[in-house]
């Protein structure tokens, strides 16, 4: 059964709001934790749903656990007998330039953070069973991943994207450890990234709980392109984008637009959980 009620962080805009969207079209009740509930306003889509009580705007911070705690405590109270179905945790930083370090966001760890606080606050398996998680991370992060990308790409990756890429490394050590995910770690993250004594943070689920429950999406270099499997669908066509388990080894690709990952990532909650859910995906054009 397709999850039909969503909690996201991070959907505000690009991955997150594309998908959301796609979800509430489907009949899905989600709930968003916003900073700025203003930011919808003008929206008519999402407007449409929140007069529909299919769309829940919350002002909260994911920096700041309570609010998370608040956050799915509010969702539940959406969605049949009381639980949240689905994380879909989309969050990132707007970073700037900085001529001697590349990209910065601040704070450094703010995907990192977020994730472990959305994890920490997650309703234990006592009140419900512990909902599914999807989160976007990047290609290019660990050792084999920056060796199968294309050439012109790696500069760009191992130092301008290098700051935000280790954040995101971060969320992914996280789920390596609830998804008991053999982790290197020689690929890193840095020591700032995580909070020392993480593994024994109250709240966090047991190593290996959540083994089934999260997909991890991996995209190629993101762009703000149209989404081209809503056009291969009218002609009929797959989706132009490929998706790959790595564990069958990783994608080398340039680019993938934000509204196809959206609509992937659509797709895998609504049909495609149990081809995906507990695995690392590649997805690029």
């Amino acid at each position: 059964m397709a999850p039909t009620n969503i909690l996201t962080l991070g959907a505000s805009r690009n991955i997150g709001y594309f998908a959301a969207i796609r979800l509430l079209d489907a009949g899905c009740t989600v709930t968003f934790l916003l900073r700025d509930l203003s930011v919808f306003d003008a929206d008519e889509t999402i407007q449409k749903y929140v007069k529909a009580r299919k769309a829940f705007l919350l002002k909260g911070d994911g920096l700041v656990q309570e609010d998370v705690k608040h956050a799915w405590e509010e969702s539940a109270s959406h969605g049949l007998e009381g639980k949240v179905d689905l994380l879909l945790f989309t969050v990132g930083g707007k970073p700037s330039i900085d001529i001697r370090r590349g990209a910065v966001i601040k704070p450094h760890n703010l995907v990192t953070q977020c994730f472990l606080n959305a994890v920490c606050t997650m309703p234990p398996p006592s009140k419900q069973p512990y909902p599914k998680v999807i989160t976007i991370s990047s290609t290019g992060l660990t050792r084999n991943s920056h060796a199968a990308l294309p050439i012109l790409l790696k500069p760009l990756y191992g130092w301008l994207l290098d700051l935000p890429h280790q954040d995101k490394l971060g969320a992914e050590r996280i789920v390596s450890h609830v998804c008991d995910m053999e982790w290197d770690p020689r690929d890193g993250p840095k020591e700032n990234i995580l909070p020392q004594g993480w593994q024994d943070f109250a709240g966090l689920p047991p190593k290996g709980s959540l083994r089934n429950n999260v997909l991890l999406v991996r995209p190629a270099l993101l762009t703000d392109g149209e989404c081209l499997a809503d056009k291969n669908a009218k002609k009929g066509d797959k989706p132009p984008y490929r998706v790959k388990d790595v564990n069958d080894g990783e994608i080398s690709g340039y680019t993938v637009s934000r509204k196809d990952v959206g609509h992937f990532v659509a797709q895998a909650v609504l049909e495609k959980w149990e081809e995906f859910g507990g695995k690392i995906v590649n997805i690029a054009n």
